[in-house]
């Protein structure tokens, strides 16, 4: 799909994938970023949605995890509520239904690869919850929410890999025999907007991964990279 990927097709068939008949307005807002706002007259764009799917998503999660975890105390909920709900996992959880295809973005955000940019995925992962809940409901945005990251939750190597990616692909490399991984960072743009682009190589394998810091970047490339050795495994 190309830049204005939003017109009612996608938008059909986006929400077809997500199993809920979300506005399609509502949906089109929760997928523009505010590059491409800037671009066409400052309009409207997704991050209002975002603070409110930020909530959605955090109590949906909150809520399984107290269900299911009795024994858990406080700090051990609060630390996989974190992991789940964190921008690795949200991007991760994107990529799985191909969401940085519909993302509306600006021409320069676009050309420096913002659709598989974590932090974009996630921010509009979390704008699509916002959307749901005003559309169609709180039940049903829990329940879209829990559909997405429940497969994590239930992976106990998905979910230790989404919880500390680069621990995890040190693990991996040595039970593969592989080499340690190494990493370099590279950064672009202002101080106040700074976009930060890690590398890691493990043997044969090299991923990529973007973040608005050095640690999210690392650990974007991390969880690539894991993934990668775990396919050849």
């Amino acid at each position: 799909m190309t830049d204005v990927t939003a017109g009612r097709s996608a938008l059909a068939d986006l929400s077809q994938k997500l199993g809920v008949d979300i506005d399609s307005e509502l949906l089109e807002l929760a997928l523009t970023h505010r590059s491409w706002a800037y671009e066409h007259g400052q309009a409207p764009h997704n991050e209002r949605l975002e603070f409110l799917g930020d909530s959605v998503l955090g109590q949906a999660v909150t809520v399984r995890l107290f269900t299911r975890h009795p024994d858990l105390d406080e700090g051990s909920l609060a630390k996989r509520r974190a992991s789940v709900v964190s921008t690795v996992a949200l991007a991760e959880i994107a990529r799985g239904i191909g969401l940085g295809a519909y993302v509306r973005l600006g021409r320069g955000e676009a050309l420096s690869g913002g659709r598989e940019k974590d932090s974009i995925l996630a921010d509009t992962m979390e704008a699509v919850f916002g959307a749901t809940y005003i559309s169609v409901g709180a039940d049903a945005a829990a329940a879209l929410v829990l559909r997405l990251v429940d497969p994590l939750l239930d992976d106990p190597d998905r979910y230790g890999a989404a919880i500390d990616p680069k621990t995890s692909l040190q693990e991996l490399a040595a039970r593969l025999g592989a080499p340690p991984p190494v990493y370099a960072v590279t950064a672009t743009g202002p101080d106040h907007d700074r976009t930060f682009v890690a590398t890691v190589q493990v043997g044969v394998v090299t991923t990529e991964g973007t973040g608005t810091s050095k640690k999210q970047a690392e650990m974007a490339a991390a969880l690539r990279a894991w993934h990668e050795l775990s396919d050849r495994a």
